[in-house]
């Protein structure tokens, strides 16, 4: 159902008709087109544009709460300029606006890829065990492509500072829970002391993505040649240690039999079905792909939970906030205190 854009929430219709013209108007027949939210994200907002019979994807940043170097869009959209003509498949990156007045900050439009996006439980039910067993390993495949690519390379050699980045990690990391938690909660102090002391000597440099999970993939699903279409949702990429990537990664998935990991509202039960990997496996299969070394695994599977913990703290503020378009009743503060949990136990270990 068409919606004018006026009612969606973030998207004030005409200083966004203007920038369309004039950004993509020769690509687009822009007579009559309107917007769609694109449901899913916790973070920066999503819509779908819909012309005479094409479509393009608008991200901006949330409405409300941005906190110093988060959701950059622009740093996204030259994620995206870099990789596009590598073999990390991403969508094609269309216009970037960093004129204030339009939307009150950066944003861009890319192509809107076609396939499957595996958000819960019910998606990846429907898999048959071959499709499930040929995802977990092209999961795993794409995230050792991305953290082979070399960033001087691509253009991105001056896209971070790898120097030191686990360190700034917990550092910015535990700033951003002080700035956006609503909640008091000694144990994430005592985690954050604890990743502090737990910080591996060295590390390698690679692009990370930051938030590498399966529903962060649009996904070609043919019986004959299965593949990803795209990985999506850059805003948290640098360059960095490859580990974290795959420390949060591990975070998010679900083993079939980790009852606990239930209490997490994201990604939840996606990959708990029989034919996914183990977590476990599918570390294992990381090293072996990629060549690299998983002797302090538990440091990134702890950082990960961090990680996710204060996001979804985050969100949870913007939610009580008034900040977020939609609300929610994930509960997202009972996910936090798990979240941390499960850090602890790693870093016991």
């Amino acid at each position: 159902m068409k919606e004018q854009l006026d009612e969606v929430v973030g998207l004030p219709r005409a200083p966004v008709d203007r920038w369309l013209r004039s950004a993509v108007g020769d690509r687009f027949d822009l007579a009559g087109w309107y917007a769609e939210p694109i449901s899913g994200g916790l973070s920066n907002l999503t819509y779908r544009l819909r012309f005479q019979d094409q479509s393009v994807i608008l991200r901006r940043p949330p409405l409300g709460g941005v906190l110093p170097s988060a959701h950059d869009m622009h740093r996204e959209w030259t994620l995206l300029v870099a990789l596009h003509p590598t073999r990390v498949p991403v969508p094609e990156p269309l216009a970037l606006c960093s004129d204030n007045s339009v939307l009150g900050g950066t944003f861009y439009v890319m192509s809107d890829v076609a396939g499957a996006v595996l958000r819960t439980h019910e998606d990846t039910g429907a898999l048959a065990m071959p499709q499930r067993q040929w995802l977990s390993t092209a999961l795993v495949n794409a995230l050792s492509d991305l953290h082979a690519l070399v960033p001087d390379g691509v253009g991105l050699g001056d896209f971070g500072r790898p120097n030191g980045f686990n360190e700034r990690q917990v550092r910015r990391w535990r700033q951003q829970w002080q700035q956006s938690s609503r909640q008091e909660l000694p144990d994430m102090d005592a985690l954050f002391t604890k990743l502090g002391e737990q910080i591996p000597a060295t590390s390698d440099v690679a692009i990370v993505h930051g938030d590498y999970r399966l529903d962060n993939m649009i996904l070609d699903l043919g019986p004959r040649d299965p593949h990803i279409n795209a990985i999506v949702d850059w805003e948290l990429s640098t360059l960095g240690d490859p580990l974290a990537d795959l420390g949060l990664a591990l975070t998010y998935w679900h083993d079939l039999d980790d009852q606990e990991r239930a209490l997490i509202p994201v990604a939840l039960g996606v990959t708990a079905h029989p034919g996914f990997m183990s977590a476990a496996e599918i570390a294992e299969h990381y090293s072996t792909v990629s060549g690299r070394n998983l002797d302090n695994l538990s440091f990134y599977v702890a950082l990960g939970a961090m990680k996710l913990a204060v996001i979804l703290a985050g969100v949870d503020a913007r939610f009580t906030d008034g900040h977020m378009a939609q609300r929610s009743s994930l509960g997202l503060d009972e996910a936090v205190r798990v979240l941390v949990a499960r850090g602890l136990r790693q870093l016991a270990t």
